[in-house]
């Protein structure tokens, strides 16, 4: 596993501890902070994987 994967699985540990859910929301209701968050974290996510 490189280091850059080994990176995103440690953020994405601290987003699920850490930071709110939003997947029971309607994203495109969002504020732009709230939507900013859910962006990153689907970043992270994919990234992760």
């Amino acid at each position: 596993m490189t280091v850059r994967k080994r990176l995103f699985r440690l953020l994405a540990a601290i987003n699920r501890a850490v930071l709110p859910k939003q997947w029971h929301r309607d994203l495109a209701r969002l504020s732009k902070p709230r939507q900013a968050l859910a962006a990153y974290r689907y970043w992270v996510t994919r990234n992760a994987l």
